[in-house]
């Protein structure tokens, strides 16, 4: 069928237009258009949807991507060093654990607070989603990522757009979408960052001897031959 207007532009209550509900035509070609707004730091989001809240665009079907360093409530994992390998962990069911908060996560995605509906629903923050997930039990970050599906605008920081590693992870697919960048001169450095990597002298030395080993021993040696002389350039 052929593209409605969006609501935005034919004056239309959000809810009343079929198109907002029903979003895929064709199996997969979306009709509307989604908003994807980066910013810098997860702080100017919440400025960002304080903003939303005061405009006429209120009630409009939203949501914000974030790290776990942010949504996680799990009393383990969001004590840990490392939460996004322990959380995997424990979706995969290592040990014999799982996550209660992950399995009620359609309590929380589901909530009549986040679904849109004039007069009730408002813009809200990550911290509303999080205390809403602790009221309910139910992971904030995975209920975050299954309201991208029906949002019409969805925040998250620059990288979620610019890494093509996190844009896999989340599901993210721009083409034929809106991208509003919040204060663009910072992206240089964002995409910088994407593909840039630390490595210690000490990790270089241990790589250096594993190469040394696998040479010696004539273990692919076409293969590590040059990455061992990459290594002791930069050594």
């Amino acid at each position: 069928g052929p593209c409605t207007e969006c609501s935005c532009s034919s004056g239309k209550e959000p809810d009343k237009d079929p198109s907002h509900t029903k979003k895929k035509e064709n199996g997969d070609r979306l009709c509307v258009p989604k908003i994807f707004f980066g910013t810098r730091t997860h702080k100017q989001i919440s400025q960002i949807s304080r903003e939303l809240k005061r405009t006429a665009y209120s009630c409009v079907p939203m949501t914000i991507l974030s790290s776990r360093d942010y949504t996680c409530i799990h009393p383990l994992v969001s004590n840990s060093s490392n939460r996004n390998e322990m959380c995997v962990e424990l979706l995969e069911g290592k040990h014999g654990r799982s996550c209660s908060f992950y399995h009620g996560v359609h309590k929380l995605s589901e909530h009549h607070a986040l679904q849109p509906a004039p007069n009730v629903y408002q813009a809200w923050d990550i911290e509303d989603l999080v205390s809403l997930g602790r009221k309910l039990r139910a992971c904030a970050y995975f209920a975050a990522r299954e309201l991208m599906v029906g949002a019409d605008i969805v925040f998250c920081p620059y990288n979620y757009l610019l890494d093509p590693q996190i844009r896999e992870t989340m599901d993210i697919k721009l083409k034929d979408q809106v991208v509003i960048l919040d204060e663009a001169h910072n992206i240089e450095d964002c995409a910088r960052e994407s593909v840039s990597y630390g490595v210690t002298e000490s990790q270089l030395r241990a790589a250096r001897e594993e190469l040394d080993f696998m040479v010696n021993n004539n273990i692919r040696q076409k293969h590590h031959e040059p990455l061992r002389a990459v290594c002791c350039s930069l050594i």
